[in-house]
């Protein structure tokens, strides 16, 4: 926190680690990028997710020492709450036991989402920890934009649209403002373009409709899922290829997508650079679809004030952004192709019905708004 008593909070370094079960790479930089650690660990058993939490931990101390600065926090991603958590919360035995009952909604994320949680409450059980919820920023969407047309009893067991990439949108929908006040008061369509892609629809600052659903595969074309399918592929997969869950599961996130169509890369920046007319036939269905889904969040939205490309793809690819808004044409957008190579932020020509930004995500910085916020309040002095 800043020592003025603002509450902003400054980015000191940022790390991750990589290759888990292959070979495991611990990496730390600074905010302007310079190298601070890297780590690199056998592909042996006792290099876990559990253990390899340990270090990063007792590297952050090692540093908080060095520089006199506080451990206060450690704010968690989560990615499913259900329908009980719409909002952050400090993290107890009650909340963890509420989220493993939450791990069949999302079986391949919730469980590495509380692994980290519960690793750091035994190691470090004084520390206070928050779970920011993926799900919590659309639980403004409207009752019947979150049902399926499925038996009610499935519904109250918890069958229902939840919509994710909730931190993406909600630090977008702050930052908006700064950019276009207009917009952000207004119909504005984000879409969230990475490994991992979607679509939201905001009146206002507020989630009103979203391309994913009950889990992260539903909607847009992703880097190695499907998107949305129609479940009678399911039922030909099962009864004429004999596959069982495992195998649609393990087809469905991680050999689909553009990996499954262009049978290359997951990677957008490959297939645009290559001439295998399989990396078009990914290229043109990834933009497909998210064409129609601007159509359909037009539609909800009642017309569209404003669009925000985000995320690796959203940040990075002027041609993705390019075809997207030659697409939306219809809808009066206009783009300004010099600035749209430039990167922005605003890629829209003067004469645009729809002003067009480029605005980049910072989910981290989200996390730790919000765990700020709920252990100290907004603006300590630190």
């Amino acid at each position: 926190f800043s020592s003025d008593g603002s509450g902003d909070l400054t980015l000191l370094f940022r790390g991750q680690v990589d290759g888990i079960g292959v070979a495991p790479t611990f990496v730390v930089k600074s905010a302007d990028g310079g190298l601070l650690e890297k780590q690199a660990f056998a592909n042996t058993p006792e290099f876990n997710h559990k253990s390899l939490m340990s270090h990063i931990i007792d590297w952050i101390r090692t540093y908080r020492q060095e520089h006199h600065l506080d451990l206060l926090g450690v704010g968690h991603r989560v990615v499913h709450g259900g329908s009980v958590y719409n909002r952050p919360v400090l993290v107890d035995e009650s909340v963890l036991e509420t989220l493993d009952k939450l791990i069949p909604l999302a079986p391949l994320h919730q469980p590495h989402n509380i692994g980290p949680i519960r690793t750091v409450a035994k190691l470090h059980p004084d520390l206070p920890q928050v779970a920011c919820f993926d799900t919590a920023f659309h639980a403004t969407n409207p009752r019947y934009a979150r049902l399926f047309a499925l038996p009610r009893d499935l519904i109250r067991e918890g069958v229902h649209r939840y919509g994710f990439h909730g931190l993406s949108y909600e630090y977008i929908a702050k930052k908006l403002p700064e950019y276009d006040r207009d917009a952000a008061n207004g119909r504005v369509a984000v879409a969230h373009l990475g490994s991992g892609a979607s679509m939201c629809g905001m009146r206002s600052g507020k989630s009103v409709a979203n391309s994913m659903g009950f889990t992260a595969i539903e909607g847009l074309v992703m880097g190695t899922r499907t998107g949305s399918l129609d479940p009678g592929v399911l039922l030909y997969l099962m009864q004429q290829k004999k596959m069982d869950a495992a195998a649609l599961e393990e087809m469905l996130y991680k050999r689909s997508g553009l990996l499954g169509i262009s049978e290359i890369s997951n990677d957008m920046r490959i297939l645009l650079e290559s001439d295998d007319p399989r990396a078009r036939d990914a290229v043109d269905v990834f933009v497909y679809r998210i064409q129609r889904e601007l159509g359909a969040t037009t539609a909800v939205l009642d017309g569209l004030d404003g669009l925000v490309f985000t995320a690796g793809i959203g940040e990075n690819a002027a041609e993705i952004r390019s075809r997207v808004c030659d697409g939306a044409a219809w809808l009066g957008v206009r783009l300004n192709p010099e600035a749209n190579q430039k990167g922005g932020p605003k890629i829209s020509a003067d004469d645009s019905a729809v002003s067009v930004w480029v605005i980049p995500t910072n989910e981290e910085l989200m996390i730790a708004m919000h765990t700020r916020d709920l252990l100290f309040g907004r603006g300590p002095e630190s």
